[in-house]
């Protein structure tokens, strides 16, 4: 299963309090739990929504400001940007590989009364399929297991664009009888790999625009690799998080407990770019065949705490980690043309300290989680400041301010290649951003989302055009970014209007931060029961757009988005059509997506020379079961 935003085990459908199972049992849906990172608790939900056809995809949630690639599993362009999770410490890179990997707070726990099965098909762009099996059961009332896997193969309609991933991923989570010891554990391998071919030629994007009918088969395109190159992205990660209540104190006056808690967290990361030959199209290299880039990162984290909860203050925790990373590649490199050395790892230690505080005042949840570098080079800062509050059942607010600083991901600091342009080592500065967000979530009235983001030293892949030629950068200038974003649904007997507008604006010094200033999506749909509500039938239509904007462009020798301002893409509709359906427990899936590709010109794209998808027809189900 994937992570927040998952379409099917989810938040519960309130109106819907008990379910069937196959032996004609009532079970209270609400006992079916599902516990977040941050420990947070929703419940299974098994209800045909349109939020549920958003998420129906492979990344399984609201793709609303991506812009996906022509082939499943690909990557995806950016039409909207987040700040609201901060972070201490930098990543590998390779950030176009990252959206179909789960990080630690993406991954969910279980709690439930009888085993648990969720089944998710759909066919994919061409010659594949997409799966995402889960089973979930408890051994005791106080001890769960849960077991998923999500694998996907697509061809895809260009040459040389095949896509194959995988995702496993093992949890579980144990408190003992008198609920002094708690455990949280989880194993996660994961894999993405894609054949690369470098978007189309000159001559391939010309046939493609002018609509050549016998380029209607994209198999017919030129590309800049028609079959030589791909890379893949491999991550392991062992996870363990627990806790002893060294006392609880409960009386008429107070009601306190002391807790002391440990956490462990080994990863490791593997990223390679393999080519049988020297491209042009990514410059001259030191070797002619064979080649090969491989960069690793080994991370291990460890954390301990101590937390103490009272009524008068909430839950007030004080903790200090450790992080200890190696990141390197197989040699030194010596490059002869200018006599520089290039070293062959960046290896330290981290040590940093902060705390965290929760409590409930006047019905405001409020958060707060600090966290201080006190030596490394490599260590960041960040403070997450965060009250929610509920007005009634159907309007909520949340606010939330984030300050954050940290050094660039470990490829913007050193990369090596065979490619002699892509051999670098930087002294950047930490990155710093400072975002503001306020939410307002009803049904009934609208749902805004509204956000203001400062950014200071912002590292990015600049293009001098829209060839793979780029160089790491960081900008001296400030960026501000202001997006807005608001939804809201009209509905009128089984007809209904939902409608998402996002509004974006960036202040900066050159094109460096890109994105659309306009981003819409508005569906009109019917539901209705029929054959006396044995069958919940949905339908309906889906119009997407975005303006025209410099969107990035696609690296894929270091699986990198960059900067560049030669060519813009946008100003394209998308209409999709579909008809989903729900019997029982499984929901259906229909949808033509794309319907007006051949119908309002081919100037669709995802990115720089990369084609959006054409008109397909694709269809699955979602089943859940309860034993």
């Amino acid at each position: 299963m994937s992570q927040q935003g998952e379409g099917d085990i989810n938040n519960v459908d309130r109106s819907s309090q008990k379910d069937k199972t196959t032996k004609g049992k009532d079970y209270d849906i609400n006992l079916y739990k599902i516990i977040s990172h941050q420990r947070d608790t929703t419940v299974v939900d098994t209800t045909l929504t349109i939020e549920k056809e958003y998420k129906y995809n492979y990344l399984r949630k609201d793709e609303f400001e991506l812009l996906p690639f022509s082939n499943l599993g690909q990557t995806y362009n950016r039409l909207g940007y987040s700040f609201d999770i901060p972070s201490a410490f930098p990543s590998i890179g390779m950030r176009a590989k990252h959206f179909n990997y789960e990080e630690v707070e993406d991954v969910r726990y279980f709690n439930v009364p009888t085993p648990t099965t969720e089944l998710f098909f759909k066919t994919a762009m061409e010659q594949g399929q997409l799966i995402d099996a889960f089973i979930t059961m408890n051994t005791s009332k106080r001890m769960n297991l849960s077991i998923s896997y999500k694998g996907m193969r697509s061809l895809g309609k260009y040459q040389n664009i095949l896509s194959s991933t995988g995702n496993f991923r093992f949890t579980t989570n144990y408190r003992t009888k008198n609920d002094r010891y708690a455990l949280r554990a989880h194993f996660y391998s994961q894999d993405v790999l894609n054949n690369e071919n470098g978007g189309l030629t000159e001559t391939g994007l010309a046939d493609f625009q002018n609509g050549v009918e016998e380029f209607t088969d994209r198999s017919r395109l030129s590309v800049q690799f028609s079959q030589n190159a791909q890379n893949i992205l491999v991550g392991k990660r062992y996870y363990i998080e627990h806790d002893y209540k060294i006392f609880k104190q409960k009386d008429s006056l107070r009601d306190s407990n002391l807790r002391i808690g440990h956490t462990f967290n080994y990863e490791t990361k593997y990223y390679i770019f393999d080519q049988l030959a020297q491209n042009d199209f990514l410059g001259d290299s030191f070797i002619t065949t064979g080649i090969r880039d491989r960069s690793q990162l080994r991370k291990l984290f460890n954390q301990g705490s101590v937390s103490y909860t009272t009524k008068t203050f909430g839950d007030v925790k004080f903790k200090a980690n450790h992080t200890k990373y190696n990141y390197f590649f197989n040699s030194i490199l010596f490059n002869t043309t200018n006599n520089n050395v290039l070293p062959n790892k960046i290896e330290g230690d981290v040590v940093a300290v902060g705390g965290e505080w929760r409590h409930t005042i006047a019905g405001i949840d409020l958060r707060a989680d600090l966290l201080a570098n006190l030596s490394g080079e490599l260590g960041g800062n960040y403070f997450k400041g965060q009250a929610k509050y509920k007005f009634n059942e159907d309007a909520s607010a949340e606010a939330s301010i984030v300050i954050n600083s940290k050094a660039p991901n470990f490829n913007f600091i050193i990369n090596q290649s065979d490619y002699i342009d892509y051999n670098w080592r930087t002294d950047f500065e930490k990155e710093r951003t400072q975002s503001l967000n306020f939410s307002f979530k009803s049904k009934k009235w609208v749902n805004a989302d509204v956000s203001f983001t400062s950014m200071d030293n912002y590292a990015y892949f600049s293009g001098l055009d829209a060839s793979q030629q780029i160089t790491p950068l960081q900008s001296p200038d400030a960026i501000t970014y202001l997006k807005v974003k608001v939804g809201k649904e009209f509905r009128y007997g089984k007809f209904a209007l939902n409608n998402t507008i996002m509004y974006q604006n960036v202040t900066q010094t050159g094109d460096i931060f890109n994105v659309p200033e306009l981003v819409t999506r508005n569906t009109l749909y019917y539901t209705d029961n029929w054959f006396k509500k044995a069958l919940f039938i949905q339908t309906g239509v889906t119009f997407s757009y975005f303006t025209e904007y410099n969107a990035d462009g696609y690296n894929p020798l270091i699986g990198e988005f960059f900067s560049q301002n030669q060519q813009k893409i946008g100003n394209f509709p998308r209409i999709d059509v579909f008809i989903n359906a729900k019997v029982r427990r499984t929901r259906i899936y229909l949808k033509a997506e794309h319907l007006n590709s051949s119908l309002t010109g081919y100037d669709f794209f995802s990115a720089p020379n990369y084609p959006y998808r054409d008109f397909v027809v694709r269809f699955g189900l979602v089943w859940n079961f309860f034993s």
